[in-house]
């Protein structure tokens, strides 16, 4: 299934929280564009979804976001964002090398 995605959702309720790890809005726009790994979140009271993706400088981010329906058109809210942990991206690195295989 392909979702056609009009851009992104950014308010005073989501930037600020994003924001405060130091994670800029181009960084985490970015980390959509270089091969995401995506997955299911299980959160009870909201779809969620989590993405681990890197920025144009190949530093890893870890994002939580949601799709918002506004105008009957799609849009991805991003929820939090952080750059991971080195031990992360170690253990992210030889999972996908695992699966890549």
């Amino acid at each position: 299934m392909k979702l056609i995605v009009a851009g992104f959702n950014w308010d005073t309720g989501n930037w600020p929280k994003c924001g405060k790890h130091g994670v800029s809005k181009d960084e985490i726009e970015e980390a959509f564009t270089f091969s995401p790994r995506i997955m299911l979140d299980p959160f009870p009271d909201e779809p969620r979804v989590r993405l681990i993706g890197k920025n144009k400088n190949n530093r890893y981010i870890f994002i939580v976001f949601t799709f918002r329906i506004i105008n009957q058109q799609t849009f991805i809210r991003p929820i939090s964002a952080r750059y991971m942990h080195q031990k992360e991206v170690i253990h992210y690195e030889k999972t996908i090398l695992k699966k890549d295989a």
